[in-house]
């Protein structure tokens, strides 16, 4: 499973989570609850917070984005791509 991060939702995260973007984690994990196209009943979270165990990660600009081993199976054995949308000013996630 890889992690793709668009350079404007880099800028997202920094801004959002006041982040310098040296050395921080930004960890993305399986919830329960929340609506998504990919596992149901479950939505993507995202956390300030080091890895354990690390299943998947990049670094981009400093920051690293993991996904825990342990919430690999949310992604059935699809990539997760993040982006941000400009008319939402928010993160999107997309599924490959």
């Amino acid at each position: 499973m890889n992690i793709q991060v668009t350079k404007p939702a880099v800028q997202w995260f920094k801004k959002e989570f006041d982040l310098k973007g040296e050395g921080e984690y930004i960890r993305f994990f399986a919830r329960y609850g929340g609506c998504a196209t990919i596992q149901k009943g479950f939505s993507l979270g995202v956390a300030i917070e080091e890895p354990s165990s690390a299943g998947s990660l990049v670094e981009i600009e400093g920051l690293k984005f993991f996904v825990e081993e342990s919430d690999l199976w949310y992604f059935n054995d699809q990539h997760l791509n993040v982006k941000y949308s400009r008319k939402l000013d928010e993160i999107e996630f997309e599924y490959l």
